[in-house]
């Protein structure tokens, strides 16, 4: 049987590390994150685009477009 890591598991395990492992750790997992976000913006982009190409797309004033998503 396999033993599930909880998060509570793994910052005790990085409190047992010396400060400026536990300051890597930080970095690494925010550039991590940074790297996801800008992956998930970069297919919404393609997305978009391709939405646009395809005439799936509507335009007007900020309140039109809100109504719209009201209605």
């Amino acid at each position: 049987m396999s033993k599930t890591t909880t998060i509570e598991d793994v910052l005790v395990d990085i409190e047992h590390l010396d400060i400026e492992d536990q300051k890597y750790i930080v970095e690494l997992i925010s550039k991590r994150l940074i790297d996801k976000k800008r992956k998930e913006i970069s297919l919404r982009a393609k997305e978009a685009e391709k939405n646009y190409k395809k005439g799936n797309f509507k335009k007007g004033r900020v309140e039109d477009l809100w109504e719209d998503l009201d209605g």
